[in-house]
C-alpha cells in the first residue's frame, strides 16, 4: 500500500486518479484529512495577504497568533492524513490475522479508525474558529476565499462523521458507541453553526 508521504507528494492531478481507482486508500478518510489541508491554506492564504498592511497594523499580534495556529493545523492535517492510511492497514493485516491475537488487533485496528476522525473533526473545529478571528480582521476582496475555506472545513466534519458512525457500528459496547454517534452529532452542527458565522461575515461585503 501506497504511504501517506506518497500520498502528500501526488500532484492533484496524480492524487485524484489514485482516488478514482480500484483500491481502498486513498479512502474518504484520506480525502479529508487533504480537504482540511485545504482549508487551512485558503485562510493562510487570506492571512498572508492581510498581515503587515498598514490598514491593519493594529491586529498585529492577533495575526501573528492566527499564522502560528494555522500553520501548525495545516501539518497536523496531513499527520491525520497519514494516520488514516496507517489505521486502515492495521484493518487489513488484523483481519487476516489467524491467531489469538486476532481479537486484539482488530480493536486497536477500530479505536484507530474512530480516534482518527475525531481528532480530525476537532482540528477543523479549531480552523473554523480560527477563520471567524481572521474574518473580523481581514482583506476584504478575500473574503470569498475565506468562506470557501469555512465550507472545506465543515465538509471535513461531515465526512468524519461518516467514518465515526459506521465504525461505531462495530464496538462492542453500543452504549459507547451510542455516545460517540451524539458527540459527532453535536460537532456537526456546530461546524454548521461556525460555517454560518464566517457567512455571515462576508455577506456584509459580498
Amino acid at each position: 500500500m501506497t504511504d501517506m508521504e506518497d500520498y502528500l507528494a501526488f500532484s492533484v492531478r496524480d492524487f485524484a486518479t489514485a482516488t478514482a481507482d480500484k483500491r481502498p486508500t486513498p479512502g474518504g478518510g484520506t480525502v479529508a484529512g487533504v480537504v482540511g489541508a485545504l482549508a487551512t491554506a485558503l485562510g493562510e492564504m487570506v492571512l498572508n495577504f492581510t498581515r503587515g498592511k498598514k490598514a491593519f497594523a493594529e491586529y498585529s499580534e492577533t495575526h501573528e497568533a492566527l499564522s502560528v495556529r494555522l500553520a501548525r493545523s495545516r501539518g497536523m492535517f496531513a499527520d491525520l492524513t497519514a494516520d488514516d492510511a496507517a489505521a486502515y492497514t492495521l484493518y487489513t493485516k488484523a483481519a487476516k490475522c489467524n491467531d489469538e491475537t486476532k481479537e486484539s488487533k482488530m480493536a486497536t485496528a477500530l479505536t484507530a479508525a474512530i480516534d482518527v476522525p475525531r481528532q480530525m473533526t476537532a482540528l477543523a473545529i479549531s480552523v473554523l474558529e480560527n477563520l471567524i478571528a481572521l474574518g473580523e480582521h481581514c482583506n476584504k476582496y478575500l473574503l470569498t476565499d475565506l468562506a470557501a475555506a469555512a465550507v472545506l472545513a465543515e465538509a471535513v466534519i461531515r465526512m468524519s462523521d461518516y467514518n465515526v458512525r459506521v465504525n461505531a457500528n462495530n464496538l462492542p459496547d453500543q452504549s459507547a458507541a451510542a455516545d460517540l454517534r451524539k458527540a459527532s452529532a453535536r460537532d456537526r452542527q456546530r461546524a454548521a453553526q461556525l460555517r454560518e458565522t464566517v457567512e455571515k461575515i462576508v455577506s456584509e461585503y459580498v
